[in-house]
């Protein structure tokens, strides 16, 4: 069904970056780290080109932490980082500027931060073997200041209209209801609570595999549009009884306590105008990716 936003309305402009190197934190114990059982490990963690990772794979199984499928990119400037950050909304087409890969597109995915923001962006496969650390890519950011005209409590983060257009979703008795995959109890939102939810990551606690499983969880995909429960994320993610937020799965699990899927909240409202039921939901098939 048709719900009407003011993208004619928003303004375009573009934001870059380069393709990041994978890194670690200067923390004393990196680079290893421990996971919920106090152990200590050494895998890939986020950023850089990950060739083997798509969206639309499961977001489990991988000998990773929190890994961005395809392509992760930001800038070196901390401040114009900050803006790539904010701006780059979940649809936009993203363009490489520089290298060998020069001119080839692909579609922006998912965000994470806190340590290291970064915003991830999927090519297929042949272009990934192209592309090298510190090309540049641009996109045309497109998506922060949408509104509803008859959903006023809603807002949105980091949603292309293009993409919002061409998800499942129906009204009910004023409320809109998104198609959704599965939902996240709010018990089980880990790492990226209490932080801004204009850029960055809000990741599901996996530690509890049973109680992943007991909620549908434990077979995600990357790129599956999630609800997240008693959840309000219109300034900082935090927990709110009878708010939504709808985020987009973007990065793999990992064995951290606090740590799982990362999501990319696209959506919410803390006054019951926002609601989800369960549709096949995967931006991947959605936005037709290729791999």
């Amino acid at each position: 069904m048709t719900v009407t936003t003011n993208a004619s309305d928003l303004v375009a402009v573009s934001v870059a970056g380069r393709v990041a190197n994978p890194g670690f934190s200067a923390l004393p114990a990196e680079p290893y780290r421990l996971t919920a059982e106090g152990k200590a490990f050494l895998w890939p963690t986020f950023g850089g080109i990950v060739y083997n990772v798509s969206v639309g794979d499961s977001a489990f199984g991988w000998s990773g932490d929190c890994v961005h499928p395809s392509v992760s990119i930001a800038h070196p400037d901390a401040n114009k980082n900050r803006g790539l950050n904010i701006f780059a909304c979940v649809g936009n087409r993203a363009t490489v500027t520089s290298g060998a890969a020069k001119g080839a597109t692909g579609t922006v995915t998912g965000k994470s931060g806190r340590f290291s923001d970064q915003v991830i962006v999927h090519f297929d496969c042949a272009t990934r073997q192209k592309i090298a650390v510190d090309d540049q890519i641009m996109i045309a950011a497109e998506g922060v200041g949408m509104t509803l005209a008859d959903h006023s409590g809603i807002a949105f983060k980091s949603l292309a209209p293009a993409l919002f257009d061409k998800l499942p979703k129906t009204v009910e008795n004023g409320v809109l209801k998104m198609g959704v995959v599965a939902t996240v109890p709010p018990h089980m939102v880990g790492a990226g609570a209490g932080l801004t939810s204009e850029g960055g990551s809000l990741h599901i606690q996996s530690t509890d595999r049973a109680e992943l499983a007991r909620h549908g969880l434990d077979k995600l995909r990357l790129g599956d549009v999630v609800a997240i429960a008693d959840t309000d994320s219109r300034y900082n993610h935090g927990y709110l009884r009878g708010a939504m937020s709808i985020g987009i799965v973007g990065q793999t699990d990992g064995p951290r306590a606090g740590y799982g899927p990362g999501m990319t909240v696209v959506m919410t409202a803390p006054d019951g105008q926002l609601s989800s039921y369960e549709a096949a939901a995967n931006i991947a098939d959605i936005l037709e990716l290729s791999a």
